[in-house]
């Protein structure tokens, strides 16, 4: 604690570079199920992989998982984690390279049938990639498009060339290892036709360019052969393309709203599309033109799926309806209803998969060898020809009832979180799902304390409510489904507690523990135990070999290293689970933004991996310069009491300090003839306009008693209690000893101004 002179401003700011961040993802149920809605389904037919089917299915939870099936049940059998954000589209090239698309603005591809290797990472898109398109009897072609209004053309076998490091960290094609990858390996088509050579991020990779897009693209569609490509997305216009040479042949329009989803036949000559405007449209491309309009729907058609022979097509949406339409007869029937609005549609064998808003996949009949077996269940109508039509009809209840009323088999997955709030503990956090359960998850630990079930989430908060004041060190969102903690320096080490309020033993129970730098000591415990029985590479990146006086001197650094971390532990209340641990997202100085599981490190990952501020608070115990740790306040007697301090002015001090150690501090100053020797503290008098510390020391609370326990005289500190309002004004409130000077200002005090507290001898009760 110390007395404060005047500060000037500090005029001179200079703007810092802005540092990268570190965010954990917690999980909550085991990692057999997504935790946010399914963006995209495929399917890898039983031929190709040892009579074993599989479906592929990428969330909203930014991961994608395979699930292998087991007579009339399916379970996961790999998770694949590397994306930073939604998992926007993925599909399969060739026998099992799954290629996957998301709003990271990446496109990676990964080996299908491993346990979850993510094989190369793919950075040329300016913004969100919504949408791929596979050829199936080439599986090198892939095209991708995104919101940057870019269409790229994937050569996947170019792509896949070998890298020098398999760590899925340096998997970019960014990474500058001496990867020669020929440039006709990706191709960029826009609207138009000249092609001009943009410089790209990625090294290795100079991707011819097509501009012309000039707005989002949500939807792509290739032939088998891959010798046609068709676009569509805001412009409301389809756009179709020569994969080959990356030159647009024609732009064809009708739709009215943006254009969703694209289907082509095999031999490339028919399209059928979806639109926002509820209509399904089909497209005759030899001729130009459109040849049939589909009024099926009452909302925008975000999915559908033919029948190899494209005489069938089916249906979902915005509506929750899934629909099978003849599109010779225009007879449709409705097939199922859902929920929630239907994403994406994938055919196996006479079933669809059928993926929505939720975090579920269900598997429902479709008689897609023989769809007329559908109609003959009765229920059928025409589609009308337009939208109004469809919905005249709707809004008079002509509706039919489902042919199907049950999925013949459910993929479940867990409820997004939909509510959340950081308590004032700044250490738990209440959440929602969106089925109404509520739970109190600690986020220094990442794991659930209290399930509380469907109960009110208010009414919960205010029970949980604590009068406490702790500097806000982390922010939180659920844009994936689960909580998303993010730590950005030097606003994360702002927060320090007590070893004893934390329970930590082992430490004096006044010792300050910072809050952020041991939850990352948590988050990185397995990698530290890795790193520390990894040998020391003695050979340069460049090639040169160290000198003896080099290798030595890395030895020595690595045996300090190693032995800091050693005798530095991960205190329980920062163990996170093993079970269910948490992913971390972040980024190093090459390589752009990744994501894995704690438990996954390998102990190679340095400041290429993790953010140098990150390094150096887990393995220095260096931290960036804080702001806002100090809080100044008065010390005054209370009116009429006898008892005096000499120390005057300003006081300045730790905003956790306890009101007990203020306590301590006014007995010490007390003008007494025999001064309590026994609670000496390292306090210093006031000298003109020089900071008075007090209370430097740490020996407080080593003792058995509580150190206001021994006070005699008892002295008691009070507060002007703004919130207690009498007649004659507000009233002064006795503070508890436990009590912190942040918590007083916060909740007692109340106002803009410098805290005043006063004290007085106790008054007996």
């Amino acid at each position: 604690m110390h007395r404060v002179g005047s500060a000037g401003s500090n005029g001179g700011s200079v703007r810092t570079r802005k540092e990268k961040k570190l965010t954990y993802v917690l999980n909550d149920a085991n990692d057999t199920k997504h935790c946010a809605g399914i963006n995209c389904l495929d399917v890898l037919k039983s031929s190709v992989s040892n009579d074993q089917s599989y479906l592929f299915t990428g969330s909203r939870d930014g991961t994608l998982k395979r699930w292998a099936f087991d007579e009339d049940a399916t379970f996961c059998s790999a998770t694949f984690e590397s994306h930073v954000d939604w998992v926007n589209d993925a599909a399969l090239a060739g026998e099992s390279t799954l290629v996957s698309c998301s709003s990271d603005t990446t496109v990676k591809t990964w080996d299908g049938l491993s346990d979850g290797v993510c094989t190369r990472t793919l950075r040329q898109h300016s913004d969100y990639v919504t949408c791929l398109a596979v050829a199936a009897k080439n599986s090198n072609l892939v095209a991708s498009g995104g919101l940057g209004g870019e269409v790229f053309i994937w050569d996947i076998e170019a792509a896949l060339s070998p890298v020098t490091k398999p760590n899925d960290a340096n998997e970019d094609s960014s990474s500058s290892n001496g990867v020669n990858v020929p440039v006709t390996s990706l191709r960029t088509v826009g609207s138009s036709n000249n092609i001009s050579v943009q410089s790209s991020p990625s090294h290795g990779y100079t991707p011819t360019i097509a501009k012309g897009h000039k707005e989002s693209v949500y939807a792509l569609a290739m032939n088998d052969t891959g010798t046609m490509l068709v676009s569509g997305g805001t412009e409301k216009v389809l756009r179709v393309w020569d994969p080959r040479t990356g030159s647009k042949t024609m732009k064809l329009r009708g739709h009215t709203d943006n254009v969703r989803v694209l289907l082509l036949d095999s031999t490339g000559r028919f399209c059928l599309s979806g639109s926002s405007d509820s209509m399904i449209r089909l497209w005759d491309l030899g001729q130009q033109r459109c040849l049939h309009t589909y009024a099926v729907h009452t909302d925008s058609v975000w999915a559908l799926a033919c029948t190899p022979s494209f005489s069938h097509v089916y249906s979902g949406g915005r509506d929750q309806c899934l629909y099978l339409t003849d599109l010779a007869t225009r007879e449709s029937v409705l097939l199922c209803t859902k929920e929630h609005p239907i994403q994406q549609l994938a055919l196996q064998d006479n079933s669809i998969w059928v993926a929505t808003t939720d975090s579920s996949v269900e598997k429902w009949p479709a008689e897609v060898q023989s769809p007329q077996k559908v109609f003959q269940r009765g229920g059928s109508f025409l589609a009308g020809n337009l939208s109004f039509n469809r919905a005249r009809v709707s809004l008079e209840g002509l509706n039919p009832p489902p042919a199907y009323k049950e999925p013949s088999i459910t993929v479940p997955g867990t409820h997004p979180i939909v509510q959340h709030e950081i308590l004032n503990n700044k250490r738990q956090i209440l959440t929602k799902d969106a089925a109404g359960s509520v739970k109190l998850w600690d986020i220094t630990r990442g794991v659930v304390v209290e399930d509380y079930g469907k109960i009110s989430f208010e009414e919960k908060k205010e029970e949980l409510f604590e009068m406490v004041s702790i500097p806000s060190w982390f922010t939180v969102d659920t844009r994936l489904g689960c909580l998303s903690v993010h730590l950005e320096t030097p606003q994360c080490f702002s927060a320090e507690m007590y070893s004893a309020d934390l329970k930590v033993s082992g430490r004096p129970e006044d010792d300050k523990i910072n809050l952020a730098r041991e939850t990352l000591k948590g988050l990185l415990g397995h990698w530290l135990a890795k790193k520390k029985h990894k040998p020391k590479p003695q050979v340069l990146i460049s090639g040169d070999t160290l000198s003896v006086k080099d290798t030595k001197k890395n030895l020595s650094a690595s045996k300090a290293e190693d032995s800091s971390a050693a005798s530095d532990p991960v205190y329980p209340p920062f163990e996170f689970s093993s079970v269910s641990p948490p992913s971390i997202i972040t980024e190093g100085s090459q390589g752009g933004p990744w994501r894995k599981k704690i438990t996954e490190y390998t102990g190679t990952e340095d400041e290429k991996d993790f953010p140098l501020w990150c390094l150096d608070a887990v393995l220095n115990n260096r931290l960036p310069p804080r702001e806002n740790t100090k809080l100044s306040f008065f010390l005054h007697p209370c009116e009429g009491s006898s008892v005096q301090v000499v120390t005057l002015g300003k006081l300045s001090a730790p905003r956790i300090l306890r009101v007990h150690k203020v306590t301590n501090y006014v007995v010490e100053k007390m003008v007494l003839d025999n001064p309590l020797d026994s609670l000496a503290l390292d306090a210093t008098s006031v000298s003109g306009g020089q900071p008075q510390p007090l209370f430097a020391g740490n020996g407080l609370l080593q003792s058995g008693l509580k150190p206001w326990q021994k006070l005699r005289p008892s002295i008691e500190i009070l507060c002007n209690n703004q919130a207690k309002n009498s007649f004659h004004g507000s009233q002064l409130t006795v503070l508890s000893p436990d009590m912190s000077l942040a918590t007083v200002r916060a909740y007692i005090w109340k106002k803009p101004e410098d805290l005043i507290l006063n004290y007085r001898v106790a008054i007996a009760r």
